[in-house]
């Protein structure tokens, strides 16, 4: 059954600092877009966002795999068919939780241009943290180029062969891709949005581990910090924020895959093509 778009965005907008019952959000995390993985959580066909145009059963995003039951494996390489992983973690939160072996999908990981910076509080402070996350986005989106460029690479030149990106939380870092991909796709900018602010729902059952390691990834010293609560909160007008910079920044999508990751039209044109066919 199709997911109904006002009633998802509606229980996204709730409250970072109000929990959302087991009885709204588990059966929301049962049924697509979500895809019930054991063992993470945050897991997405971004081909079943309400209005995608990306195909489904193709690209994938999710929080932190180290976690995975046999029963999530079974389903990750089975049921979704996943043949590749990419992974958007530092190598640190990859030494506390490696990402599994897993038969027949292939693992990559490669190294940001430089470490992750930790947000910095008093640029979440005005409003409702919009320019803490436009800076926070930007500085993603330069850093994690070469992660960009594979898995650019992948969609270009194995279309048949559904993949996986996560980080840690399967919010920020991979909601930069996600953007990316469903902007390719000719998504409009209300798909791209909600399916950024679904990570509220489907942060949901590790939200208190979230929120800590929020603090412990940030200059916070505690929850109740200036600047904590627009970090932790997912807001419409953040995120275009951010999409108005990477337009003024890089000129838009389009141009960042081509002028700055260095495709070539031809290759962008197969790109979209295979983000929306299965040809």
């Amino acid at each position: 059954m199709a997911a109904d778009p006002v009633a998802l965005l509606k229980l996204a907008e709730t409250d970072v600092l109000t929990e959302i019952p087991k009885e709204a959000y588990g059966p929301v995390l049962y049924n697509p877009p979500f895809v019930f993985l054991d063992g993470t959580f945050n897991t997405r066909d971004l081909g079943l966002i309400p209005g995608s145009p990306l195909r489904a059963n193709f690209a994938y995003r999710s929080g932190a795999l180290g976690l995975l039951t046999d029963n999530g494996h079974a389903v990750l390489t089975g049921k979704l068919g996943i043949r590749r992983v990419f992974d958007l973690r530092s190598p640190e939160e990859r030494a506390k939780m490696p990402d599994p072996v897993l038969e027949d999908v292939e693992n990559t990981w490669i190294e940001s241009t430089r470490p992750d910076s930790s947000p910095a509080l008093a640029n979440f402070v005005d409003g409702g943290g919009e320019n803490g996350y436009r800076d926070m986005y930007l500085e993603v989106l330069d850093a994690y180029q070469e992660s960009w460029k594979a898995i650019f690479e992948h969609i270009r030149d194995r279309p048949k062969e559904p993949f996986l990106v996560h980080c840690t939380a399967g919010r920020d870092r991979t909601g930069v891709l996600a953007g990316l991909l469903l902007a390719l796709a000719g998504a409009s900018e209300d798909v791209i949005v909600l399916d950024w602010l679904l990570s509220r729902i489907g942060t949901e059952p590790v939200r208190q581990m979230l929120l800590h390691f929020a603090v412990s990834g940030s200059d916070a010293l505690s929850q109740d910090q200036p600047g904590f609560y627009n970090l932790t909160s997912l807001r419409r007008s953040c995120w275009e924020t951010y999409a108005a910079a990477l337009q003024k920044q890089y000129g838009g999508p389009d141009k960042f895959v081509t002028d700055h990751l260095g495709f070539s039209e031809k290759d962008l044109a197969k790109i979209k093509e295979n983000l929306k066919s299965n040809d």
